[in-house]
């Protein structure tokens, strides 16, 4: 995601402090059918703005699933669980996955078992009938030594058992650090993949973020097959604009430079993913709900 999903994910870590994931607990369809849906995100202003009207616009475009980015102080988009699932439910939507950012604070070291916090983020999802609960990003405070580290996968995995007890997985989702901080003579990406259970911890991998750091999705789903669950389906654009330091920011898909359509190929044949997620984050002047529009009417000449 670019800087400014960067900053929101901060801003929400630190100030939502009831930051946990989203709703719709839905039974595992076969991973050779796979679904397009919308993060929200990709419209975040006008979510903010009117989210019913947004959301009705977002169902009238023909997309059947959204992943939400907005979960505080157990509200999303300003309704709770239940509110929100009848919304979505009047519109023919399903919310398959979620993002909350899965702090430090979230894990209780003395009790060691996660805060109530975190517990009711899970219970959220489950309301809303999410099948995964994914955390877009890693605390830079959690990083710094490959024990922290190791503990932090740990809790990973719990929070997969936990997940596991209302019929979900956790998610993680990367942005591009994990591509150049390392572990050892590890990268962290791979540290992430290797030291968490697959059964219990489903990886959303983001085909935009990790452009500029890793060049190559397709070499990751060989070097990791079966293990790309969801995927955050994006184009890239060179852009001074970016102050992740990438180069890039993102655009309609088809339209950048991303070999996108052969991702998706080779993601459908061994990658083990069900979900496809558009998520753009710039528009290049455009505007985020037509241009939301377009990349769904290009996945569909894809034939996704």
């Amino acid at each position: 995601m670019i800087s400014s999903r960067r900053n929101f994910l901060k801003a929400g870590a630190v100030a939502a402090a009831a930051a946990a994931v989203m709703p719709k607990s839905i039974l595992a369809a076969p991973k050779s059918i796979q679904r397009v849906g919308l993060q929200l995100y990709s419209v975040r202003d006008a979510m903010k703005a009117d989210p019913a009207a947004t959301l009705q616009k977002v169902a009238q475009m023909g997309y059947k699933d959204v992943e939400h980015a907005n979960y505080i102080n157990r509200k999303f988009y300003g309704w709770d669980a239940k509110e929100f699932r009848k919304r979505l439910d009047d519109l023919g939507l399903l919310m398959p996955s979620g993002h909350t950012v899965m702090r430090a604070e979230h894990w209780d070291a003395a009790k060691n078992d996660f805060t109530d916090e975190w517990k009711y983020t899970v219970e959220d999802a489950a309301v809303l009938g999410q099948k995964y609960v994914i955390s877009p990003w890693l605390d830079e405070k959690l990083r710094g030594s490959r024990e922290g580290l190791l503990k932090v996968m740990d809790q990973f995995n719990k929070s997969g058992e936990l997940c596991k007890k209302s019929g979900m997985k956790f998610g993680y989702h990367n942005h591009d650090f994990e591509f150049t901080t390392m572990v050892g003579d590890m990268r962290l990406f791979d540290f992430i993949l290797q030291n968490t259970d697959p059964s219990l911890v489903a990886q959303q991998l983001d085909i935009g973020n990790m452009y500029g750091r890793e060049n190559s999705a397709i070499s990751l789903i060989d070097k990791y097959p079966g293990r790309f669950e969801l995927m955050h389906v994006k184009d890239e654009v060179k852009s001074a604009k970016n102050n992740e330091g990438t180069g890039y920011e993102s655009t309609i898909i088809g339209k950048g430079v991303l070999p996108v359509k052969d991702v998706l190929s080779v993601a459908k044949k061994k990658g083990g993913t069900e979900y496809l997620i558009i998520e753009q984050e710039s528009y290049q002047g455009l505007d985020p709900v037509d241009s939301v529009k377009i990349d769904l009417q290009t996945m569909r000449k894809w034939g996704y």
